[in-house]
């Protein structure tokens, strides 16, 4: 993919998937927005929009990772292909240095599930990635939010907002899933997922049997 943007020696993209405006404010749909916004909040960073990504970008200059790019697509869920490929190529984001932090509902909520590369699952947002990218061969973090019980359409649940009693879980996911990508970002994809993926339990993981 060709870039036309600066080409920064080191540099990394995080991007969180979800849809934009109030209405889909906190949805489980918008698990990736949570973790990317926890992670500005973590860092200090200031959001803009960027017309030509159709995206909201933070940047921040970590020592241990250079330049980490915090996106999230404005296109809506289905097209987010479209932002997440624009800022690749613009900025020359080797595909080893972006991760794609997305709702999984074929995960329990409390589950967090870190891989190298995969299927899109069905989810509309990692399919609109992979058309864009030609490839599967990029980082995704999977936030379970779970099923309705007996409910075979799902859309109304995904796109509902998590309840009361799901707050406290929900906070703890967030700040385990944000522990995840800054370990992706410092120590590398193998050791994020052998310290993070599992059930977040209280406030300790339940690590993936090695």
């Amino acid at each position: 993919m060709a870039g036309c943007g600066p080409r920064m020696e080191n540099v990394h993209l995080i991007v969180g998937l979800g849809n934009p405006g109030s209405e889909y404010a906190r949805t489980r749909h918008n698990a990736g927005f949570l973790v990317t916004a926890r992670l500005a909040e973590r860092w200090r960073a200031s959001w803009s929009y960027e017309k030509k990504f159709d995206a909201r970008l933070a940047r921040v200059q970590r020592p241990e990772a250079g330049t980490t790019l915090l996106c999230e697509p404005q296109t809506y869920m289905n097209s987010s292909g479209d932002a997440v490929g624009a800022v690749v190529g613009f900025y020359r984001v080797p595909l080893s240095k972006v991760l794609v932090v997305v709702d999984d509902a074929d995960l329990p909520l409390g589950e967090l599930r870190l891989r190298p590369a995969g299927s899109s699952g069905g989810h509309h947002g990692l399919e609109s990635i992979e058309q864009r990218l030609g490839t599967r061969n990029y980082a995704r973090l999977r936030v379970g939010i779970g099923r309705q019980p007996g409910a075979r359409q799902i859309t109304g649940y995904v796109l509902g907002r998590f309840d009361s009693t799901e707050a406290k879980l929900v906070d703890k996911v967030l700040n385990v899933a944000a522990d995840q990508a800054e370990c992706w970002l410092t120590a590398g994809i193998q050791k994020a997922m052998s310290q993070f993926n599992g059930v977040v339990n209280g406030s300790e993981t339940e690590r993936e049997a090695k």
